[in-house]
Order: structure tokens, then sequence, then C-alpha cells
């Protein structure tokens, strides 16, 4: 493997800058006192700060040089809302919120990055180093983009990196095309007629209309899209009534949706209205309808992956970069940023099942391995160094 000889020396001040930010845990658009330190630390380094996109979003700028070259990389980092268990001495000071996805590990390699560009200044072009909130179930990138990043900040090509358990450390993963799904969220609720318990014909069932919805939902995925085309509709949440005795006034249906294509989005969004108002209108019932496009599919475009590829080849190893892993029902809203720019997305290896940092994220247990923090820097740096190399 070969790490960066200087960042391999930055490794226990990234370490402790880590463990600081997972120790003050801040979830979505909430990330006041990591965005301060991401600034202090950025202006240290002596990169243009700006802030304030999507409420506490940071940019730093590097420019080096005279090229019109521009690269942006980006990391997340909020929290979860989820109480720790792991016994560590850098544990959640703050009840009910924690690092569950390794974000402060992310925030810390880029500033790593950062660093050490910062102070060598081999490349020539640009480097916008974005430091995003709110990537947990508020989809932060979309705002980001939306209120103008690319626009402030003219990226040619972004990128993006996340841990991953069940990837060993020292490889790096990734693929051209899906990397992660979309996440839309969908929510029906079915109007009736409360009526008595013991006389139903007197009213009209929600309850009854709401189940047959969810059970024809499934019908969706099996008969309407491509077999050949990934979907996923799954109705998380069914609430109605108040009492054993009274059929209740109405009733709500919720849930998400997964796909690797747009396509496939338009055919669920449209379906399920559909579906559910014809199961409605038989029964004399009407539903009001909305769904959430929060997170786009996570798809890398060929010839940033390829740039990608070799960046991580230099650092791992031609043997440790894998490509033969499938598409995960999970998203990203790095996916939004990915629909304004080319760009890749990789995993890095964050430990096996079993061993240190192998437990999955969003568990309780959880910890981001402070091994890869090296390994994730020494990424960023030479993907700057290839994509911008200096004359």
């Amino acid at each position: 493997m070969a790490i960066i000889n200087r960042i391999a020396d930055l490794h226990d001040d990234m370490v402790a800058w880590r463990h600081d930010i997972h120790a003050h845990p801040e979830t979505a658009f909430e990330e006041v006192r990591t965005a301060a330190v991401v600034e202090e630390k950025l202006r240290s380094f002596g990169l243009e700060v700006h802030t304030g996109l999507a409420k506490t979003g940071v940019v730093g700028v590097l420019k080096c040089g005279d090229s019109d070259r521009k690269i942006g990389l980006r990391a997340d980092m909020d929290a979860l809302d989820l109480q720790e268990l792991a016994d560590v001495a850098h544990k959640s000071k703050h009840d009910g919120k924690m690092h569950a996805c390794g974000h402060d590990g992310h925030t810390t390699m880029l500033l790593g990055a950062a660093r050490h560009l910062a102070e060598t200044k081999n490349f020539d072009g640009t480097v916008y180093f974005i430091f995003q909130p709110a990537e947990e179930n508020e989809a932060g990138g979309r705002v980001m983009v939306a209120e103008g990043l690319f626009d402030q900040f003219p990226c040619d090509d972004v990128y993006g990196m996340h841990n991953m358990p069940g990837i060993a450390v020292g490889q790096i993963a990734l693929m051209p095309g899906p990397m992660m799904a979309s996440a839309d969220f969908f929510e029906i609720v079915v109007n009736g007629t409360g009526a008595h318990g013991a006389m139903p014909h007197m009213g009209i069932d929600p309850v009854l209309i709401g189940s047959e919805i969810v059970m024809a939902l499934q019908r969706i995925v099996s008969r309407t899209v491509d077999p050949l085309k990934q979907a996923v509709i799954s109705a998380t949440k069914f609430q109605s009534g108040h009492t054993t005795n009274v059929i209740p006034e109405t009733a709500l249906i919720a849930g998400t949706t997964r796909a690797f294509s747009v396509k496939v989005q338009d055919i669920m969004e449209r379906e399920i209205k559909r579906v559910a108002e014809g199961i409605a209108a038989a029964h004399g019932a009407t539903i009001d309808y909305t769904y959430d496009r929060r997170y786009a599919p996570t798809i890398n475009t060929p010839g940033e992956t390829e740039i990608a590829h070799r960046a991580a080849a230099d650092v791992v190893g031609e043997e440790n970069v894998r490509r033969d892993l499938p598409p995960t029902m999970g998203a990203e809203d790095f996916s939004w940023m990915l629909q304004a720019k080319p760009g890749c997305y990789v995993w890095v290896g964050n430990g096996l099942s079993g061993e240190l940092g192998g437990c999955m994220v969003h568990n309780p247990n959880y910890d981001f391995n402070d091994d890869v923090l090296p390994i994730g820097a020494s990424y960023w740096v030479r993907l700057v160094e290839q994509q911008l190399a200096a004359a």
C-alpha cells in the first residue's frame, strides 16, 4: 500500500480531529459546531473558505498554478438520531445522537487531504473541498446544488467517498453506472366515512381499503416494472383509528421506493397513485397522494470512474481495487451532485465482519476505523495530483 508519507505523519492529528467530531455529533442542518471546526482548520491551512450554503455547508477553495481545470471533492458531516452503545473513549456526548455512518471519518479524511495539498501545492488548477450537511434523511446535497453550489464553485467533475464495513481495510470499490439506488418516499391518505364498528355498512372503511392498497402495491414491481430492472416498493407505515369500536375516517399509508433508473422511478410514482386511486374509487373513497424524490440514483460516469480507479490503484494497489461488487439499494444524496456534474463515488473498506470496523453503519455499536484515515486522505490527494497534474 502506498500511503503518502506526509499523510502517514498526520495520522495522529487526524485521529484527534475525528474523535473530537465523533464526540460532538450534530444531525441534519444543525452541524454548527462541526462546520465551525471545519472552517477553522481550512483557514489555518491557508484555504479560502465559504460558509452558509445549505445552512451549515462549508466549501474550501485551494488554487495553484494557472490552469482553468477545477475538481470538487465532497465529504458529509452529519450524524444520526441514534443512542451510541460502543464503549469508546470518544463516545458521543449528546444523548440520542451519534456518528453511526462514519461521516466524522469522511470529514477528517478530506481535511487531511486539504492540509497536505495546501502544504505541497503539487497540482495546477483549483480544488473545491465540499463539506456537506444533512446527508441523512434530508438530502442536503440536493439543497446545496439547488442553492447554486456549482454556480459558485464550477467544478469540471466531482468525487465522493463513503466507508464500507464488509470490505477489507486497504481495498477501494467502485464501478461505472449505478452504485446506489434512489430513495423516494410516498404517502397515501385514504379518505373514507367513519361509522360504528358494529355497523360497517353505514360507512366507508379506510382500513379495509388501505389494506387492499398495501397488498396491491407489490404487484407494481411484479407486473409493471421490467423484470430485468431492479425496483423496491415498501409500505413501512400504516396508521388509522383511535379505538376498537369505531371505523375511522382516514387511514395513512407511507413508505419508500428504490430504483437504479429515473424511468423506473417514473413508473413507480405514477403507478402507486393509479393503483391507490382505483382501489379507493371502487369503494367510494378518495385519496390524497404525495411522492417525494429525495435521493436520486447514484450513477458514476464511465470516464471519471476510470480516473478514480487510477488514483485508488496508486494508493492501495491494482489488486485491491474492487469492481466486482453489486450496487446497493441504499441511497446517497451525492447523487444530486452526479446529476449536475460527471464524477465518481467510491467505497473505502472499513473492515470485514467480526474485525475492527466491521460493524455495519446505522448500528449503535458502529465506529469508523481510524486505520482508514490515511488511506482515504491519500486517495483524495492522488486524485487531485493526477487530474490537475502540474506541467
